[in-house]
C-alpha cells in the first residue's frame, strides 16, 4: 500500500502544477490575478493537509502532500513569477497571504469572545480554527523570508551555472525547502506533535518534489515563455525599488497608443525612453533597447493589400508584447518597425531575448498565403552602448543596418551570440 502512495503523489502533482502554469499562461488573456486568486484559494487546504495528513511510504517514514506536494509547487511557482515578470509583481501573492492570514486570526479572536445573551460559548468549536490560523500566519512569515532567499539564491546561481537552467531552479528550490522544512516542522511538532519520521519524509519529499517541478519549470519556461535572463538584484533592490511596472503607471495610462497595434505610438518613444534611462541609472543596473524591423514587409502589402498587410501587423505587435514581460514596452517607431525597451536586462539577456523574438514571429500562424515572416533586429544595452537615449538609439541602428546587410533574418548586438 504505501509503494501504491508514490504514484499518487506524482499524479498530484502533475495535475496541481499543470493547472496552475495553463493559468500562468493564459495571463495575458485572464489576467495574473486569476493565477494569483488560484493560488491563495488553495493555501488553506495546503496548511491543512500539512497538519493533519500524512501518508506512509516504505522505509517507516511519512510525508503530508500539502507540504510536499502543494508547498513545493506553491514555492516553484512563485519563483516563476520572479523570472517571468519581476519582484513588484512576485511581492503581491506573498504580501496578500501574509494579510489574509492576519485577518483570519483576527476575526477568530473576535468570535470567540462571549457575547452577552449568548446560549453557550463557541469557542470550542473554534479551537481548530486557531491552531490553523496560527499555523497559516507562521507559515506566511516563513515564505516571505523564503522568497527573498530564493530570489538572491536563484540570482546567484544563474551567474555561475546559466547553462543548466534544471540544476539552479532544483539547487534554489532544495535550500530553500530545506530551511522551510526545519523552520515550519518545528512548530508542527510543538503545536500538534507530528512525529520526527514525518518531518524526515517530508524533507526528502520535498526534495524529490523540487527536481519534478524544476525540470517541469524548465521545460515550461523554453517552451512557452522562453525568456531572457535579467541582470542579478542585490539584496535592498528586493521587493523594493525594482518596480518599473507600478512607477509607470501614470505614464501607461496617460499614453496614446498606435490605433493600429495598440502598442505605444512613436510619440512616446522618447519621454518613456529618457526616463528608463534615467531609473537605470539611478538603480545603477542596465537598459537594454532592441530594434525590430520585419523583413521584407512592402511586399507583403504589395502583394496581399494593405487590410491583410494591416492583419499581419497587428499580430507581430500582440507578438512581440507577449513575449515580453509586464514591465517591458513595445513602440510602433514606424511603419514597420518596432522598438522594444527591456528595462534591468544586460546585453546578454538582449541578445537571448532578440533570439526568442525572432523564433516567435517565425512560428507566427500568418493569413493564407502569407508566406513565413522573419526579423532583423539590432541590440544595444546601457550604460555600455552610452548612457543617453540617443547614444543607445544611434547604437541600435547602428547594427539593425549590420542584422539587414548581413543577410536579415538574424539580430546583431556587440557580440555573436
Amino acid at each position: 500500500m504505501a509503494l501504491f502512495t508514490i504514484p499518487l503523489l506524482v499524479i498530484a502533482l502533475l495535475v496541481y502544477f499543470g493547472a496552475m502554469l495553463a493559468l500562468f499562461r493564459l495571463r495575458a488573456t485572464l489576467g495574473i490575478g486569476t493565477f494569483f486568486c488560484a493560488l491563495g484559494s488553495l493555501h488553506f487546504m495546503e496548511t491543512y493537509l500539512a497538519a493533519s495528513l500524512y501518508l506512509s511510504l516504505p522505509f517507516g517514514i511519512s510525508l503530508s502532500p500539502g507540504s510536499v506536494v502543494m508547498f513545493s509547487g506553491k514555492l516553484a511557482l512563485l519563483l516563476l513569477v520572479y523570472i517571468r515578470e519581476d519582484a513588484e509583481v512576485a511581492r503581491q501573492p506573498i504580501y496578500g497571504l501574509l494579510l489574509g492570514n492576519a485577518i483570519l486570526v483576527a476575526l477568530v479572536s473576535i468570535l470567540r469572545l462571549e457575547l452577552p445573551g449568548s446560549p453557550q460559548p463557541a469557542t470550542s468549536d473554534l479551537a481548530f480554527m486557531d491552531q490553523i490560523g496560527g499555523l497559516m500566519l507562521w507559515g506566511t512569515a516563513l515564505l516571505f523570508a523564503d522568497c527573498i532567499a530564493m530570489i538572491l539564491i536563484y540570482e546567484r546561481l544563474s551567474r555561475q551555472l546559466n547553462k543548466w537552467p534544471v540544476l539552479v531552479i532544483w539547487l534554489t528550490l532544495a535550500v530553500v525547502l530545506t530551511f522551510d522544512q526545519a523552520g515550519f516542522f518545528a512548530v508542527l511538532h510543538l503545536s500538534v506533535g507530528v512525529p520526527f519520521s514525518a518531518g524526515l519524509g517530508g524533507w526528502i519529499g520535498k526534495l524529490v518534489a523540487a527536481a519534478l517541478y524544476a525540470f517541469l519549470l524548465a521545460v515550461y519556461l523554453k517552451r512557452f515563455e522562453m525568456i531572457a535572463q535579467v541582470a542579478p538584484r542585490r539584496l535592498r533592490d528586493v521587493f523594493g525599488i525594482l518596480t518599473y511596472r507600478q512607477r509607470y503607471e501614470d505614464l501607461s495610462r496617460a499614453a496614446r497608443r498606435d490605433p493600429l497595434t495598440q502598442v505605444l505610438h512613436r510619440g512616446q518613444f522618447e519621454p518613456v525612453g529618457r526616463d528608463l534611462i534615467t531609473l537605470a541609472r539611478t538603480a545603477h543596473r542596465p537598459m537594454s533597447l532592441l530594434l525590430v524591423d520585419i523583413d521584407n514587409f512592402k511586399e507583403v502589402n504589395d502583394r496581399f493589400g494593405h487590410p491583410v498587410g494591416d492583419q499581419v501587423l497587428r499580430r507581430v505587435a500582440e507578438t512581440l508584447n507577449d513575449g515580453l514581460r509586464q514591465s517591458d514596452y513595445v513602440v510602433r517607431y514606424g511603419g514597420d518597425e518596432f522598438a522594444a525597451f527591456a528595462p534591468g536586462v544586460d546585453h546578454a539577456g538582449a541578445m537571448a531575448l532578440a533570439a526568442m523574438l525572432r523564433d516567435r514571429i517565425a512560428a507566427l500562424e500568418l493569413p493564407e498565403g502569407v508566406p513565413a515572416l522573419t526579423l532583423s533586429i539590432g541590440v544595444a544595452t546601457a550604460p555600455e552602448d552610452g548612457e543617453t537615449l540617443t547614444d543607445l538609439l544611434g547604437m541600435a541602428d547602428k547594427r539593425l543596418y549590420a542584422a539587414k546587410a548581413g543577410g536579415r533574418d538574424t539580430f546583431v548586438g556587440a557580440f555573436t551570440p
